[in-house]
């Protein structure tokens, strides 16, 4: 991959604005334009597996956030007789995913998480040139430095300390 391509910048300006609650995705080439505020678009010269792997490989150096990636569940059943380059491009995606756990969602699921998210954050999308259905990948970023579990453990801590200080003994 040629580090030099005119995307790649765009992609570390863009990205390197983006926090906790922010989405990115990479999209397939028929993925529908945005035209809401707060939505970024990069068009990039890649495929969905090349793109992926340079946005991890940022985010991966990145201490402030780390990604929660979802694909569509459409892309299993998709078969390579009607999308020819298709079993070829699953295999590609699962080494640009860098050992990421996925979530598989229906693609409409993932267009409405998306437009929710984008009432409140930003979204860049990165279009590629990947001609193939239901290949986009989406990326909601979470904060690296804090996790479910330790959000829970907290919430849990202030919950009962509220009860010790609702109940008072007579």
């Amino acid at each position: 991959m040629n580090r030099d391509q005119p995307w790649h910048e765009a992609v570390k300006q863009q990205a390197g604005q983006l926090g906790y609650r922010n989405w990115i995705v990479i999209a397939e080439a028929s993925f529908p334009a945005q035209n809401r505020p707060g939505v970024r678009q990069v068009s990039a010269s890649g495929d969905v597996p090349e793109v992926l792997d340079y946005v991890l490989k940022s985010l991966e150096q990145s201490e402030n956030v780390r990604p929660q990636l979802y694909v569509t569940r459409e892309l299993r059943s998709v078969e390579n007789d009607f999308a020819p380059g298709i079993d070829d491009h699953r295999k590609r995606l699962q080494g640009a995913l860098h050992g990421h756990d996925t979530t598989e969602l229906d693609q409409q699921s993932l267009l409405t998480l998306l437009a929710d998210a984008n009432r409140s954050f930003d979204v860049l999308v990165i279009r590629t040139n990947t001609a193939l259905p239901y290949t986009s990948v989406f990326l909601e970023l979470q904060p690296a430095y804090w996790d479910a579990d330790s959000e829970g453990r907290l919430r849990d801590r202030i919950e009962q300390e509220r009860l010790q200080k609702t109940v008072r003994p007579l």
